[in-house]
C-alpha cells in the first residue's frame, strides 16, 4: 500500500500584497504536496483584525491563481477541516484553551496592564532589558479566579531541560527551555495569539510537515510545547533559508519588486517566477531553468539550503528569458496580447500576432518588451523614431527605396524563405549588398533603426501593408 504524502499549509496574514517570501514558502508546499502525493492547505491567519482587509485576502487568491498553485481544501474550495479563516475558529480555539488549561500546560493570568507596566520599569532599572514575565499566576487555579475580570491565558512553559526538533532543513535543533517564558497564548478577548492559534489549527487540520520561513525558528520550541501538553503528535518542521538583497540585507522595495503581482504587472510568466523562486533556497545540480513539470519531480528538502539566499536581478532576468523563449509563439499570444496598448489591442489575429511574435522573440526578456517590440506591426502608420528617421530617410536613399519597393511589388510568394531567395538574386543582379539598403528599409517599415530581420517583418506585414509603408518612406525621404 502506497504511504499517503505529507499534509502541509500555506497561512499567510491578509494584510498587505502577498510577499515573493511568503510565495516562495507556499511554493515550496505545494511542490512537496505534489511530489509526495500529499495535501495542500491554505488557510488565512486573520486575527489581526486591524490590519486584515477582505482585499489583502482577495490578493492572496489573485497571487496564488497567478503562480497556478492551487490547493486541496482552503478557502473557495472548502474541505473537511474548515473553516479555513482564522476568525471563524474562535469557539475551536476556546474549547482548546479549556483543555490545555485542564491539562495543567496553561493558566489564567489577571495581571492588569499598570502591574505588568510596574514589574517591566523594575526589571529593567535592575539591569534586565528583555521582561520576562514573573509568574504571578502560574500555579493559581479556578479557586483564585477573578469572577468578571478580564484576563490572558499564558503557556505553562517547563523551567528546565531542552525542547528540540530534528528539522527537515536544518538538521538537529536544541533551545535550553530555561530560556523561554511563559508567554500570552490568548487574548484577553478570546483571541489567539500567533503561536496558538496556528498550532490549534495545525493540529486539527492534520499538519504533518510545517514549512516556513527562517524567521519562525524561535517559534517552534513554544509549538512543541504546546503540542506535548495538548498530549498530540509533534509535526515535522522545516525552516527555509530567508531571501535577502545583493547587499546582504533582508529584501525590500529597495531591492526589488517584493509583490508577485508587480511581477505579474511587470511582464513576467508566472511558471518564470516559480522557477526563480524556487532557486533561491533549493538546487539540483547546476541546472538553473526549470519547467514546472520537472520542479514537481524534482524537488526535495534534502537539497535545500540553511544560509540565506540573495535575490539576483539578472539572474531573474535570464530565467524570465529563458522561459518566455521556450514557449511556442501561439502559447505566447495570450500573454502578451494583454500588454499591448489599449487602442491596438483587438487588432492582431492570434495567427498574425504569434507571427509577429516569432520575430521578436530571440531579443525580448518580458511580455512588456515583446508588447513593445511587436506594436509597429498593428499600428498604422507606425510610430516613428525621429532620429532614425533624419538619419535614414535623406533624398540620396529615395533611388534605393524605390527600386526596392517594385522589386517587392512583382513578388508574388510573400513568404520570408521566398524573398529572400528573390531579394539576394536581385541585389547581385544590382551589384548591391543588403547593408546599402537595410536601413533606409528597415525605417521605411518601422519607424526604428532596430528591428527584425527584414523578411521576417515583411512576410509578417504582407505586401499591401508593406509596399504602403514604403511608399510613405520614399515620400519622407524625398522631403
Amino acid at each position: 500500500m502506497t504511504k499517503p504524502g505529507d499534509r502541509v499549509r500555506f497561512a499567510p496574514s491578509p494584510t498587505g500584497f502577498l510577499h515573493i517570501g511568503g510565495v516562495r514558502t507556499a511554493l515550496y508546499n505545494w511542490l512537496w504536496a505534489k511530489r509526495s502525493g500529499g495535501t495542500f492547505v491554505l488557510r488565512i491567519e486573520d486575527t489581526d483584525r486591524e490590519r486584515s482587509t477582505q482585499a489583502s485576502v482577495q490578493a492572496i487568491y489573485d497571487s496564488m491563481k497567478w503562480c497556478g498553485m492551487d490547493w486541496d481544501e482552503g478557502p473557495l474550495v472548502g474541505g473537511p477541516n474548515g473553516p479555513y479563516f482564522q476568525t471563524e475558529r474562535l469557539e475551536l480555539y476556546a474549547e482548546f484553551t479549556n483543555k490545555l488549561i485542564d491539562r495543567g500546560g496553561a493558566y489564567r493570568c489577571y495581571a492588569s496592564k499598570e502591574e505588568l507596566d510596574a514589574e517591566r520599569l523594575r526589571q529593567k532599572e535592575g539591569g534586565n532589558n528583555f521582561f520576562k514575565y514573573p509568574g504571578w499566576w502560574r500555579d493559581k487555579g479556578p479557586k483564585d479566579w477573578i469572577e468578571g475580570k478580564p484576563y490572558v491565558v499564558r503557556l505553562k512553559a517547563p523551567k528546565s531541560g531542552v525542547t528540540g526538533w530534528n528539522d527537515v532543513v536544518k538538521g538537529r535543533i536544541d533551545v535550553p527551555n530555561d530560556v523561554q517564558q511563559d508567554v500570552v497564548l490568548v487574548r484577553n478577548d478570546g483571541v489567539p495569539l500567533y503561536n496558538f492559534g496556528a498550532v490549534i489549527d495545525d493540529l486539527t487540520m492534520g499538519i504533518t510537515l510545517v514549512a516556513r520561513g527562517d524567521d519562525h525558528v524561535v517559534n517552534t520550541p513554544l509549538q512543541i510545547m504546546l503540542y506535548e501538553a495538548l498530549g498530540a503528535t509533534v509535526p515535522k518542521f522545516a525552516h527555509l533559508p530567508m531571501i535577502h538583497g545583493p547587499d546582504g540585507q533582508k529584501l525590500s522595495k529597495r531591492h526589488a519588486a517584493v509583490s508577485v503581482t508587480e511581477w505579474r504587472d511587470a511582464g513576467y510568466l508566472a511558471d518564470a517566477v516559480l522557477n526563480y523562486l524556487v532557486r533561491l533556497g533549493w538546487s539540483h545540480g547546476d541546472q538553473e531553468v526549470f519547467s514546472r513539470e520537472e520542479l514537481t519531480e524534482l524537488f526535495d528538502w534534502e537539497h535545500c539550503g540553511s544560509t540565506p539566499a540573495k535575490f539576483d536581478l539578472k539572474k531573474f532576468a535570464f530565467v524570465q528569458a529563458s522561459h518566455l523563449r521556450s514557449l511556442p509563439e501561439a502559447e505566447l499570444v495570450p500573454h502578451v496580447r494583454p500588454f499591448l496598448p489599449e487602442d491596438i489591442r483587438d487588432v492582431p489575429s492570434d495567427a498574425s500576432l504569434a507571427l509577429a511574435i516569432g520575430t521578436i522573440k530571440p531579443r525580448a526578456t518580458t511580455l512588456i518588451e515583446a508588447a513593445q517590440m511587436v506594436d509597429f506591426y498593428f499600428r498604422e502608420p507606425p510610430t516613428d523614431d525621429d532620429k532614425a528617421v533624419q538619419k535614414f530617410l535623406v533624398p540620396d536613399a529615395v533611388p534605393h527605396l524605390t527600386a526596392l519597393r517594385e522589386h517587392f511589388a512583382a513578388q508574388s510568394d510573400f513568404s520570408r524563405a521566398a524573398l529572400e531567395t528573390a531579394t539576394i538574386a536581385w541585389l547581385e543582379s544590382r551589384n548591391l549588398e543588403l547593408k546599402h539598403i537595410a536601413q533606409p528599409a528597415r525605417v521605411a517599415l518601422t519607424g526604428k533603426s532596430q528591428s527584425p530581420g527584414l523578411y521576417e517583418m515583411l512576410e509578417v506585414l504582407g505586401k499591401e501593408r508593406a509596399l504602403t509603408r514604403f511608399d510613405r518612406g520614399i515620400a519622407r525621404a524625398a522631403g
